[in-house]
């Protein structure tokens, strides 16, 4: 499974929604909350913010800032955060900046991260731009 279809496992669960590889669109035509799963079914909006922050609860003392950092919401999500696993992810969402440049890297996947789950049926918090 590509590192994106494990987050969008991780937070959607069960939901039909299913993740692409390489940058493609993670349900049927890049299909917005409200759209047909794969079988007609109606999508249901899932709350991001709800099933992240209950994950981070089970990091019992670790302060996780997964609204701003991709490092801490694959760690929230149980999901490998190294730098290797976040260049492949880069690769998968099509990334063409400097990879060596994690900073502006990490900034670039958060961002294309947030977006994909909010166009896959992902309600986001007001707090997060994507």
């Amino acid at each position: 499974m590509s590192i994106f279809g494990k987050i969008m496992s991780a937070i959607f669960g069960s939901q039909p929604a299913s993740a692409a590889p390489a940058g493609g669109a993670a349900s049927p035509a890049g299909a917005a909350p409200g759209a047909s799963a794969p079988g007609g079914a109606p999508m249901a909006a899932v709350d991001v913010a709800a099933v992240v922050d209950k994950a981070v609860a089970a990091h019992k003392g670790e302060k996780l800032e997964w609204r701003t950092s991709i490092v801490d919401l694959m760690k929230a999500l149980d999901i490998d955060s190294s730098l290797a696993a976040r260049k492949d992810l880069a690769k998968e969402l099509g990334y063409t900046g400097d990879m060596n440049d994690s900073a502006s890297m990490n900034v670039w996947l958060h961002k294309q991260v947030m977006s994909k789950l909010a166009a896959n049926g992902g309600k986001l918090p007001p707090e997060i731009k994507h």
